[in-house]
């Protein structure tokens, strides 16, 4: 009967999902529509929209883990994201909305040639749909582990949701979806939070006094050693994971473009930051509530709980209570749908404007926007695909795919910023600093760690995993600037850099004085 109650929670909030499918359905006939929402989203939106692509169903579980086994260390990265919103705000977003139509990669074409955006694309789409089909494996995991649910079950339902949609309702309904999400998150984490801060004998004055003495608010070690997790080396993660999911993440990207104008758009990038950290710190405050609870109660834990994860959904399968617990799944259902839904859009808008754009230049945008519908249920269908294969493998398989994507995909900020930056970087040189960076990346993600997948001892990549991608991003930038140097400046000059664009803006404001 309990179960039931949850049950019927989630199947009203996956139903409410579907709903906004077709309420937005009716506008999908384009594929500015469909991509864009014809650049009519509000700010507001749009940076609930951002909240939820930074947010997903790994955040309800790894966060929580990480403070309950340590401490606020992984915050630190956040706290990047806002140091670069001054650079994204005031050049990056209204860059990107003056020089490109919907694909971010259109950009790497102008500067580097066809070959250069399609290495791009594909550097993108790897990454996330490798990601994809993780976040929906880990979200069924945790529900299946919380409830008793058959996880292949779970699986296809929350996908057919999703994908249902997002193929009929185009970025408008997964838009809507988010803001829907973002309330409901918060009043899951509310929820959760007051039951882990009164439920313990003491309340919250016994709850913090306990983990402050045992140093769980700590955000790591200040030592500048970058063989291990210490703060330089997550502050170096932080700079360049969100400076590339900023710069040459097409998700981010198609956020910029939703907004009706620049300051649209910087307002919902700044709200969509501002709204990140505090979320972020609220899932680690819960895993060390959860660490207080334990060691305040006394509580004995399960054998079957092995890892830290597993520490947040456990209690709330022993401690809430029906209709409360409900809240709690649908939050982390919403999670993973909203963030899956949006790579589905995002993907389908790549592989359409990046290959079949140019695979079939003739093709009207009806076609396109059909072939962008069957994309959305292609990779939807391989999500749940890759999803089942981890279950039926118990997720063994996640090393390997986890190197291949990493492989695949790194230096695309390294790659934004030679094209940005340099006024002699060239085809050439670009691909100087893709192959450099690709070399670096594979031997570091293959000798990596502890147990590495290829052992080259005493030639294993020494640094902490974290610094891979910083390394191999300042590696193309770096090789790629080297290379042009020692090439004839091109007579397109500073053309497609951000000195030309400077230059013209500050032009047409200077015009526009004088007229």
């Amino acid at each position: 009967m309990t179960r039931a109650f949850d049950l019927a929670i989630v199947a009203a909030y996956l139903a409410f999902m579907a709903g906004l499918g077709v309420w937005f359905s009716r506008r999908q006939t384009s594929t500015e529509n469909y991509f864009v929402a014809k650049r009519s989203v509000p700010s507001w939106a749009m940076g609930m929209s951002m909240l939820a692509t930074m947010v997903s169903s790994v955040t309800f579980v790894a966060y929580p883990g990480s403070s309950y086994a340590k401490d606020w260390s992984l915050l630190v990265p956040g706290f990047l994201l806002l140091a670069l919103l001054p650079v994204i705000g005031r050049i990056i977003i209204p860059f990107y909305r003056e020089e490109v139509g919907m694909s971010a990669y259109e950009y790497f074409q102008r500067r580097f040639g066809r070959p250069a955006r399609v290495y791009a694309a594909i550097a993108f789409s790897l990454a996330h749909f490798s990601k994809m089909g993780f976040v929906l494996y880990l979200m069924a995991l945790t529900i299946a582990s919380m409830t008793g649910w058959d996880i292949v079950t779970v699986i296809f339902a929350v996908a057919v949701v999703m994908v249902f949609y997002t193929v009929i309702g185009g970025i408008e309904a997964v838009v809507w979806s988010d803001v829907v999400q973002g309330f409901v998150m918060w009043a899951g984490i509310a929820v959760a939070l007051g039951y882990l801060l009164f439920l313990p004998p003491g309340g919250p004055g016994a709850v913090f006094a306990a983990a402050a003495h045992s140093g769980k608010f700590a955000l790591g070690s200040p030592d500048f050693d970058f063989t291990r997790p210490t703060i330089p080396v997550a502050i170096l993660y932080g700079l360049f994971w969100y400076g590339q999911r900023y710069v040459a993440d097409q998700t981010m990207v198609q956020r910029y473009l939703l907004a009706k104008s620049d300051r649209g758009a910087m307002r919902g990038v700044a709200m969509g930051a501002l709204l990140c950290v505090p979320v972020w710190a609220f899932f680690m405050l819960i895993g060390t509530c959860v660490w207080s609870f334990f060691r305040l109660t006394g509580e004995a834990i399960p054998k079957t709980i092995q890892k830290a994860d597993q520490m947040f959904p456990y209690f709330l399968s022993a401690h809430l209570p029906p209709g409360v617990m409900g809240l709690l799944l649908a939050a982390l259902t919403g999670a993973a749908m909203t963030m899956l839904a949006s790579d589905l859009n995002t993907l389908s808008m790549v592989l359409v404007e990046d290959f079949y754009r140019a695979a079939r230049p003739a093709a009207t945008d009806k076609q396109r926007l059909k072939v962008a519908r069957l994309l959305v249920v292609v990779v939807g269908l391989l999500n749940v695909v890759t999803a089942v294969i981890l279950v039926q493998t118990k997720g063994s398989a996640l090393s390997m795919w986890f190197a291949v994507s990493a492989i695949a995909s790194g230096g695309l900020a390294g790659l934004f910023f030679l094209a940005f930056l340099s006024r002699r970087a060239t085809r050439r040189s670009a691909w100087v600093g893709i192959v450099c960076s690709s070399v670096f990346t594979v031997w570091a993600v293959l000798t990596k760690g502890a147990a590495p997948l290829v052992n080259l001892a005493p030639f294993n990549y020494p640094g902490d995993d974290l610094t891979i991608g910083a390394v191999g991003n300042v590696i193309l930038f770096v090789a790629g600037l080297a290379a042009s140097l020692l090439e004839q400046p091109t007579l397109a000059g500073d053309q497609g850099t951000v000195w030309h664009w400077l230059a013209s803006r500050q032009a047409t404001v200077e015009k526009g004085s004088h007229a």
